[in-house]
């Protein structure tokens, strides 16, 4: 459910984001707007991308594109996918910054390329640490599983492109941000966690006339969640996240006032919010009156005459297939205004009252002889941080919703807010024969299918001679040896293991399965390069079965042994991507969802 709020939000924050600056030098040919984006490469922010590269450069150019690595996303697999949708669409001169090894010292001091992994709050001197707000996304199916690999949809369809993540070559997302604003006037799209353009705020400063406007995807003002609501004569059923201002599905008994991609940081969020530079928000508020209908899903099914609109339907069409019940499909309730724009006072809550009580939850006070970053004592920032899922600060006796607000957008007025131009309201489609409801349906689908600014090719038309072929080798009349079934959580070592089992006589060592821990040193959906070695040494014959993604008798959703592995250069984001060497291995007919 949380996934479509945000797939609608983003669908209303490019037009609105367009028109706003259409105006422009009128009169003549004003210079192209520079366009910075920052993304967690959710499958949603994919169709945004695609959207932004179909427009003329000439009015809209996307100069770089900086991945956040603590939201739906890990670093290495959002990075690789970023590189070959943009050498898809012929746009390989586009920035891509990724990670960096900085940090923040215990007193405050933030050393160059802080790489974003954690929110600002919890960053320390490495890319080691915990899991405090994400957490809240899930880490297996429906979670980071299937974002990393879109699903599967990114190995079956996308062309593998000429770059692609290289130790110690791949520019880091603090360098690229500072390149690309140093560069000239820009706007920056923040459509994930606000934790990379917040360290960059607070550690460029002086770049900050340079950042023209800033456009964001996120939060809830007003809104009410019209999801988990019950009937009028249904006396079974039991209200969820109905009527809530935020959207996290994970975590609303604790926390039932904040939207994922404000709650990853929240004190980064209020970094942005309070820089002093034009913010225009598009809130849960919007998203609601947009929802994705099944005329919608039918019309795109319809209109797939580029590369770009038959990824964005495939992507779409598997989310949907995955779901279990009707929920996918959403009918609009109400009338709808199209992007009715509010001028409103907001502030971003980043702690809980009462302020100043240092109850060991809120590492910017407690254990500081002064607050980190020259804090106010007792001010806003200064109250109980939300832990996690399980946090009792949070719970609200005889009650089945939570009280903290961590990275709510709260409307308020005094010292403390600022003003911010919001969209209330999605607009209804003009033309009353159309069969779908919203004006913006109708744009997206036409300009994804442009002629201009197309797609080049897919994996297919890249590789024409490619077959997807399993080789399973015949060793029914061979002599076996010890059959042998291989436990590895993929870590490199792992795979020159696995290299010298397949590499062994079959009379000697007969490998008959592989499980893979997901809770090591590479995220499960590294699984894929599992599959794809298997393919290299034909032997797709043997099976991968990828176990718990965490340890045993800990949740689903928490941090538990999550800072023993780095997640930057030497970690996960070397691993995921076998240091770089995964490119050169043939692709597998299988991939991630094969996995059981």
């Amino acid at each position: 459910m949380g996934f479509f709020a945000a797939s609608g939000l983003l669908l209303l924050l490019l037009p609105v984001a367009l028109l706003a600056t259409a105006g422009e030098g009128a009169g003549k040919r004003a210079p192209p707007h520079r366009i910075l984006v920052d993304t967690d490469v959710d499958t949603d922010d994919l169709f945004a991308i695609l959207y932004l590269l179909k427009h003329d450069r000439a009015e809209f150019d996307v100069q770089a594109i900086t991945i956040n690595t603590n939201s739906w996303t890990d670093a290495g697999h959002a990075g690789n996918q970023l590189y070959d949708l943009l050498y898809m669409m012929g746009r390989d001169d586009i920035a891509v910054g990724v990670g960096g090894e900085g940090g923040i010292s215990d007193d405050g001091r933030m050393y160059p390329d802080i790489g974003g992994y954690f929110p600002i709050i919890d960053q320390e001197m490495s890319t080691v640490g915990g899991c405090r707000y994400r957490q809240s996304i899930p880490q297996g199916g429906g979670g980071r599983l299937d974002i990393n690999a879109n699903y599967g949809v990114r190995r079956a369809f996308l062309p593998q492109g000429k770059r692609s993540y290289s130790p110690l070559q791949q520019p880091t997302t603090q360098q690229v941000m500072i390149d690309t604003i140093s560069a000239g006037p820009t706007n920056v799209f923040l459509i994930g966690t606000h934790t990379n353009f917040a360290l960059f705020l607070m550690n460029n400063p002086h770049l900050k006339e340079n950042v023209k406007h800033i456009y964001i995807m996120g939060g809830g003002v007003r809104s009410r969640n019209p999801t988990g609501c019950c009937l009028k004569n249904d006396t079974l059923c039991v209200p969820r996240q109905c009527g809530d201002h935020g959207n996290m599905f994970t975590t609303y008994t604790k926390n039932p006032y904040a939207e994922f991609n404000i709650f990853g940081d929240p004190f980064g969020a209020y970094q942005v919010f309070h820089s002093g530079i034009p913010v225009t928000l598009v809130p849960l508020d919007a998203t609601n009156t947009i929802p994705i209908t099944e005329a919608f899903f039918k019309a795109f099914e319809e209109q797939q005459s580029t590369y770009e609109a038959q990824y964005s339907f495939q992507s779409l069409k598997i989310t949907r297939d995955t779901w279990f019940d009707d929920q996918f499909y959403a009918k609009p309730n109400g009338e709808n205004d199209f992007a009715e724009m509010e001028l409103m006072n907001i502030t971003v809550v980043t702690s809980n009252e009462p302020y100043g009580v240092h109850d060991g939850s809120n590492p910017f006070f407690d254990g500081h002889a002064s607050p980190k970053f020259n804090l106010l004592e007792g001010g806003v920032h200064s109250g109980h941080v939300q832990t996690g899922l399980d946090d009792s600060f949070c719970v609200l006796k005889g009650s089945i919703k939570g009280k903290c607000q961590d990275g709510y957008t709260k409307e308020m007025e005094g010292p403390d807010s600022v003003a911010v131009l919001v969209a209330v309201k999605a607009k209804p489609n003009r033309n009353v024969k159309s069969p779908l409801d919203r004006e913006f349906f109708e744009n997206f689908l036409e300009v994804l299918n442009r002629p201009e600014h197309t797609g080049q090719f897919n994996f297919t038309n890249q590789f024409p001679r490619y077959k997807e072929i399993m080789y399973k080798p015949d060793f029914k009349h061979q002599i076996k040896g010890k059959p042998v079934i291989f436990d590895m959580d993929m870590s490199p070592g792992d795979f020159v293991a696995l290299m010298c089992l397949l590499k062994a006589p079959l009379a000697a060592i007969d490998l008959r399965g592989i499980l893979v821990s997901g809770n090591g040193w590479a995220n499960p959906a590294t699984v894929d390069i599992i599959y794809d070695v298997l393919h290299m040494m034909g032997r797709d014959d043997i099976p991968v079965g990828l176990g718990n993604i965490t340890a045993l008798r800990s949740p689903d959703l928490g941090c538990e042994y999550v800072k023993a592995i780095p997640h930057g250069s030497g970690g996960f984001l070397d691993t995921d991507t076998l240091f770089g060497l995964a490119r050169v291995l043939p692709r597998s007919p299988r991939s991630e969802i094969w996995c059981s």
